[in-house]
C-alpha cells in the first residue's frame, strides 16, 4: 500500500494551493479518506474527511468556506483545495485512508505547507 501526498510548498497569506493525496494498492473505493495536519510540539488535527463514495464531507470548523475536499476513485486520489490562505494554516499536512469496513489505516509521509509572506 503507497499513499503519497503532494502539492504543498510556499504561499502568501490569501493565497491558494491543492493538495493531492494518491492511495494504490487498496480497493480505494472502500477507504474513507482523510486530511490531517500537524505542527510542531501540536498534536495531529482532523483539517477534512470524505467518505469512500465520495458522497459525505466534512470540513473543520477552522478551515470551513476556504478548505474544500473531494476524490477521484477512478484515479484513487483525494485532493484538498485550500483558498484564502492564514499564516495559521502552516503545518505538515497528511493523507490518511481508513478502511470502511475494518480499523485498516495509511498514512501519506506529509507535504509541507507554509503560509509567509
Amino acid at each position: 500500500v503507497s499513499v503519497v501526498e503532494s502539492g504543498g510548498g510556499l504561499v502568501e497569506p490569501g493565497g491558494s494551493l491543492t493538495l493531492t493525496c494518491k492511495c494504490s494498492g487498496v480497493p480505494f473505493d472502500e477507504y474513507h479518506a482523510s486530511w490531517h495536519r500537524q505542527t510542531p510540539g501540536k498534536e495531529r488535527e482532523l483539517v477534512a474527511f470524505i467518505t469512500g463514495d465520495g458522497n459525505n464531507a466534512r470540513i473543520v470548523d477552522a478551515v470551513k468556506g476556504r478548505f474544500t475536499i473531494s476524490r477521484d476513485n477512478d484515479r484513487d486520489l483525494v485532493s484538498l483545495e485550500m483558498n484564502s490562505l492564514k499564516p495559521e494554516d502552516t503545518a505538515v499536512y497528511y493523507c490518511k485512508s481508513q478502511g470502511m469496513s475494518s480499523n485498516t489505516e495509511f498514512w501519506g509521509q506529509g507535504t509541507q505547507v507554509t503560509v509567509s509572506s
